[in-house]
């Protein structure tokens, strides 16, 4: 787990789900020095109206979107695994890195997180996904950089979930590294990263447009209401 230094302990840290459109609150979000934005974007699978090519021009959209509306000082993150479509692989961090460059910010750094042992098989998806690490002003001291492999990826509260091992390492580096001290997530699922962020004693807010996912991202964690 990450460890909460003594400012963190001394406060029950706050937990804010909204049911809503996440591109729609990024557009209007006022998000400052202390706000890391971290999530996992939509699968083509999810929005099939705007079929594979509409939802990848999408896909770097929106990323560019994330990436505008954070402080020159703070982060976006963002977790995503790659799906195989019609016997062809979608390299989801090839997209990311796409919207990411329309922004003009720097990428500090690109994790594995292995999603099963290595060595096993897996089918439609990978056994890893990625986790990517932006900023435009904030840069890592090569002296502080951190495994570029999370071989065990921990619990995951659904099949589309951010690995608890890959929220840690993220809220850790956030702590360490950054003066980010509130989590935000616009497509927040079950709020994986959001139940670390508060166990790590910082904020978080998340957007789901299910308001099933939202209710449970609300909840989970024993999270302050």
């Amino acid at each position: 787990m990450v460890s909460r230094g003594p400012a963190d302990a001394a406060r029950k840290p706050e937990r804010t789900v909204h049911v809503g459109d996440g591109v729609a609150w990024l557009q209007s979000a006022e998000l400052g020095e202390h706000d890391a934005i971290v999530t996992s974007l939509p699968d083509h699978s999810e929005v099939p109206a705007l079929g594979v090519p509409g939802w990848a021009a999408w896909f770097e959209d929106v990323v560019a979107l994330a990436c505008s509306r954070t402080h020159p000082n703070a982060v976006s993150v963002f977790y995503q695994t790659d799906v195989k479509h019609e016997g062809r692989w979608i390299d989801k961090a090839a997209l990311v890195h796409a919207g990411a460059r329309r922004s003009a910010v720097s990428c500090l750094w690109h994790k594995i997180v292995c999603r099963v042992p290595p060595g096993h098989t897996t089918f439609g998806r990978p056994a890893y996904a990625h986790l990517l690490c932006f900023s435009r002003e904030l840069r890592v001291d090569p002296g502080r950089s951190t495994p570029d492999v999370i071989p065990v990826p921990g619990q995951m509260s659904w099949a589309r979930a951010m690995p608890s091992a890959a929220c840690e390492a993220v809220c850790r580096f956030l702590l360490q590294q950054t003066p980010c001290r509130r989590v935000i997530d616009p497509f927040c699922g079950h709020g994986s990263i959001l139940v670390a962020a508060n166990a790590a004693g910082m904020d978080a807010v998340g957007v789901e447009l299910s308001a099933k996912r939202a209710k449970r991202a609300r909840e989970s964690g024993g999270a302050s209401p």
